[in-house]
């Protein structure tokens, strides 16, 4: 094997993020049977708790050891022998509980969140390393750690002049020299952290990237490499798209050069997903699980290294112009025709035989030209150069037709290469431009509508002839003179990717990097079969000049069959509905042109229809932008690498740089700068300036509307995002940096809708509290504060069904499974809320457990989560909502795990907010006796007057605008039963309390932010 990697959990000086690009090293494998023993005794045995919150963090985890007889994971566990249990004791590396790898790829575009928790089990601090393989082709957006119930943020700084590498440069992928790179090439992102004693870490990273279609496939890769088995761990891939999709799988665990054929779950030896996946799938949208427990982790990889999972997927292709969405005032338009006829081509192979290629590098190279040599079309031209110390031509000045006599003398000159002598790159690339570009013109009528090209292949860099990597990239340019396009491919790690990227970018090609260690016979293959099948040329996508502006790259040389060619932009003329779409290029027989108005609204309302129906929310808002951003940036960087002067380089620098920062892109040209936790000789955590000062802040004033938190919980700390000093508030008073667990309190309101829901309104004005129950349908979302228009706040909440208790009146219960916050002001932001997380998406997106303390701040939001008990959401500063957490250990039939909405401070809502709670928080409301006979038998029945039927002559109804609503006098329990407030209640779903209808109060979605239609009372 070539080497051993580092644990990730193993303790190390350093503290500093340390993350390269590197190839994947092999780690060696746990075949020993004492290992493997070792490791199903600390995964498999039933007593081992730390997959709970109720854990009980004792050393000697060992007392209760068991492990599976004769290896075989479905054997009854036994107890091991006492002398085994020290190795146990003598492990001191945190144990990975949860990774929880989560991507929603909407259009094309992957947001994928990671969560990561580790448990140090011992009394002494240790290091924790968290460590992640991420695409080449993607940004990191987000990384946060919470330590010991604190959270240590990150922050993305532009990349200081001049700054040496090996300083404290926090970046999270150092050395990325080529901005684009193979398929499936992972980079590493690694943290370390010391745990203290007895404590949890938690680490969040988030990221971004953009899929390339590439032989009519989209491949999305997530890494699976823990370096340890994993109590729970599970991946998630959520697939929208615009159209239906027409292809997808789910493949085997990739490893190393070969798909792995561990754990597919087929006895007979077939291909197929992992084991324990799972597929959901309509037309266009699809959901992908991948949770394999201990057991099924043991039979893929003993090791924790389960490899790649991945799915590949496309989509139906519209006729014409392609698809263009629009969202939030940007567009992005995809164009993939097919159907259309091959254009013929001229390709000249530049082969690199210098003796470094020996062995194993120049069969896989034959082995690749041999299968190619078979797919050349009829109508296509080509030639051989290899180049080492010296140069040899296989036909010398010209391109030869693809017939079988040339096919066959071209297999021989390709056998009989013999690698020897050094690298003469200038002089191979000089030759085979030489060659290409006298034969177009000398025959330029006959070429007119072919496409020509140099692949160019080595595995070293320049030791022979020209060196100099400037030099060699001006002599490229000149003799290419724009007439072709260049790509590259570079084998190995002893390779100036630097200088092939910047000969294929300056001459309209591309560069691909084949491993070390990989196949490089499939690799060619592949690459070859992307370029090897031209439709198009000369492809140039304008738009209303008025209407877009900083559109990204808009002419492309060619267009490949199976390849896609994306194009984002601004719109600039928001009231106009028309946008003008031409798209010009040639084929083999003539040149096409495309030409189409599109409605911009129509496009964003179908954009909206179609997320809104996956339920795609959090990730949709932005999308579009954040799509376009990343195009931009990446034209940015490779308009650097190939920019002529230093104002022309600084110029794409800035630009850039700029955006990177607009949404928070870890770079080439941005660092990360993470904040990291101290820990105290004995072991404990060493407190903050900020902490500090706030645990001398004085106590808020109690009032009886508090609830008072659980002892046990951990106190939450404050991450604060980009947003200037200022005075402590109420939230961060009760919240910050108190380092024991201390009993806490959040200020509520009545006003609610908790439980079954039971809805309870404090009535400000008036001084009084009324009450309505609201009985929903299963899968309704409800509309609970809605003031859009104004404040921008939108509240909904999903209902879940239960069976009702034996004797009750009601055929099921109701419960809220999921709130969602949306605020639109002054920037889009979400909070979606479920008993078990907390996502939260404003300009970094975070996925937090409910299980742990947290505080966070943004500068839209104030979040503060109080373990397994509630969350205080804080708007524009003033807003203030509290959701409770309602978890049961052992639930009866009719209960569910739900939440609790309280509104602890409605101030910044207008006066024009609505919804199913919102409505009274401005109304004057009244109470009144009304004249008549009114029966206290029934639903206001009390052990005195029950069985009897008392007559008063009124009763008492409450007067809302110009209607009369009749109640009676009623206790509920709100606080998780920890108050109990009488309210005046009003049947029958609330009619004539509220406006309208139940019905109306019932959204598409829950991120549905509609405005109340205003409509009249009818009842």
């Amino acid at each position: 094997m070539g080497g051993t990697q580092k644990p990730p959990c193993s303790h190390s000086r350093t503290t500093e993020v340390h993350s390269t690009r590197s190839r994947e090293q092999p780690v060696r494998d746990i075949s020993h049977p004492k290992m493997l023993l070792i490791v199903l005794v600390l995964y498999l045995c039933p007593v081992f708790q730390c997959q709970t919150e109720d854990t009980e963090l004792s050393e000697d985890v060992a007392s209760e050891e068991y492990t599976n007889s004769d290896m075989d994971p479905n054997a009854a566990p036994l107890r091991i022998a006492r002398q085994v249990r020290p190795l146990l004791t003598k492990e001191a590396k945190p144990h990975i509980q949860e990774l929880s790898v989560q991507t929603t790829i909407i259009s094309r575009y992957a947001f994928t969140a990671v969560s990561c928790s580790m448990l140090n089990r011992h009394s002494a601090a240790t290091q924790g390393v968290f460590q992640f393989h991420i695409p080449t082709a993607a940004y990191i957006s987000n990384f946060t750690m919470i330590v010991g119930g604190r959270v240590f943020p990150s922050q993305v700084k532009a990349k200081e002049k001049k700054m040496k590498k090996e300083g404290g440069e926090n970046n999270g992928k150092k050395n990325k020299n080529t901005p684009e790179q193979r398929e499936g090439e992972m980079e590493v992102f690694r943290m370390e952290v010391t745990i203290p004693g007895r404590n949890r870490a938690l680490f969040l990273l988030t990221y971004e990237e953009l899929l390339q279609r590439r032989l009519g496939r989209y491949e999305h890769v997530t890494s699976v490499r823990p370096m340890q088995l994993v109590s729970k761990l599970s991946v998630g891939v959520t697939i929208v798209e615009h159209s239906r999709i027409t292809y997808l799988e789910v493949l085997p665990l990739r490893n190393g050069k070969t798909p792995s054929s561990n754990g597919n779950g087929k006895a007979d030896g077939k291909v197929g997903p992992p084991v324990s996946t799972e597929v959901k799938q309509n037309e266009t949208f699809c959901k992908i699980s991948f949770t394999p427990n201990v057991v099924q982790q043991v039979k893929i990889a003993n090791n924790g290294m389960l490899g790649e999972f991945v799915v590949r997927y496309d989509v139906e292709r519209e006729i014409g112009i392609g698809d263009i969405q629009v969202l939030d005032g940007h567009f992005v338009h995809y164009f993939a025709p097919k159907d259309l006829p091959v254009v013929s081509k001229n390709v000249v192979f530049v082969i690199d035989t210098s003796a470094s290629m020996v062995g194993t590098k120049i069969r896989q190279t034959k082995e690749a030209l041999f299968t190619i040599l078979r797919e050349l079309r009829p109508s296509d031209h080509f030639n051989f150069v290899t180049f080492s110390n010296r140069i040899r031509v296989w036909q010398a000045d010209k391109l030869v037709p693809v017939t079988p006599n040339n096919i066959r003398d071209a297999k021989k000159f390709i056998y009989m290469i013999s690698p020897t002598g050094g690298t003469d790159i200038n002089g191979g690339i000089q030759t085979g431009s030489a060659l290409l570009r006298d034969y177009l013109s000398s025959k330029e009528e006959s070429h007119h509508n072919s496409v020509s090209l140099i692949i160019f292949l080595t595995d070293g860099r320049p030791t022979v002839g020209v060196v100099q990597s400037p030099v060699i990239i001006s002599n490229t340019k000149a003799a290419v003179q724009e007439k072709f396009c260049l790509f590259t491919i570079g084998m190995g790690d002893d390779v100036d990717y630097r200088l092939l990227e910047r000969m294929s970018l300056e001459n309209c090609g591309t560069m691909r990097r084949i491993p070390e260690d990989a196949d490089a016979s499939v690799m060619l293959k592949g690459f070859y079969d992307e370029i090897g099948t031209p439709l198009l040329s000369d492809i140039r996508v304008e738009y209303s000049e008025d209407a877009v502006e900083y559109i990204t790259q808009n002419f492309f040389t060619n267009y490949f069959n199976g390849s896609e060619l994306i194009v984002a932009g601004k719109l600039t003329n928001r009231s106009s509905d028309s946008l003008h779409v031409q798209v010009t290029a040639s084929n083999s027989e003539r040149s096409i042109v495309l030409e189409k108005d599109v409605s911009i609204h129509e496009q964003e309302r179908e954009t909206e229809r179609r997320l809104a129906e996956a339920e795609a929310g959090l990730n949709a808002g932005g999308y579009v932008e954040r799509l376009w951003g990343y195009l931009s940036v990446k034209e940015g960087l490779k308009g650097r690498l190939r920019s002529q002067t230093s104002a022309e380089r600084e110029n794409y620098t800035q630009h850039a740089t700029n955006l990177s920062l607009t949404y928070n892109f870890l770079t080439p040209l941005t660092q990360m700068i993470v904040e990291k936790p101290q820990v105290l000789a004995d072991g404990t955590l060493a407190q903050t300036q900020k902490e500090a000062e706030a645990t001398e802040a004085p106590p808020t004033d109690e009032s009886s509307n508090q609830l008072l938190e659980d002892n046990n919980s951990l106190t939450p700390q404050s991450l604060h995002r980009n947003i200037p000093p200022k005075p402590i508030s109420a939230v961060s008073k009760a919240t910050s940096g108190v380092s024991k667990p201390a009993k806490k309190s959040a200020t509520l309101s009545k006003t609610s809708a908790d439980g079954d829901p039971h809805f309870v309104v404090e009535v400000p004005h008036s001084k009084l509290t009324m009450c309505f129950n609201i009985n929903g349908e299963p899968g309704h979302i409800l509309r609970l504060v809605t003031d859009h228009k104004h404040s921008g706040v939108t509240v909904n909440g999903a209902l879940i069904g239960a069976p009702a208790p034996a004797g009750s009146h009601k055929e099921q219960r109701t419960y809220f499974s999921t709130i969602t916050i949306v605020a639109n002001k002054p920037r889009r932001s979400y909070i979606e809320v479920t008993p078990q997380k907390v996502i939260l998406d404003d300009r970094d997106r975070m996925i937090l457990p409910s299980s742990s303390s947290i505080s966070v701040e943004t500068p839209n939001l104030a979040v503060v989560i109080i373990a397994n008990t509630n969350l205080t959401v804080t708007i524009q500063g003033t807003i203030q909502f509290v959701i409770l957490f309602h978890h049961y250990k052992n639930p009866a039939p009719y209960q569910r795990d739900h939440l609790g909405f309280y509104i602890a401070n409605s101030k910044g809502l207008s006066k024009d907010t609505h919804g199913l709670l919102g409505q009274f928080l401005y109304e004057d409301i009244g109470l009144t006796q009304l004249p008549g006979n009114f029966s206290m038998a029934g639903e206001n029945s009390t052990k005195e007057t029950l069985g009897k039927n008392i007559t008063l002559t009124s009763y008492p109804a409450l007067k809302v605008k110009d209607r009369t609503v009749t109640v009676i006098k009623k206790s509920r329990r709100i606080y998780s039963g920890k108050q109990t407030v009488d309210c005046w209640f009003a049947k029958n779903n609330a009619a004539k309390l509220i406006d309208g209808h139940y019905s109306d109060y019932v959204v598409s979605h829950l991120f549905d932010t509609g405005d109340w239609a205003n409509g009249t009372n009818t009842h």
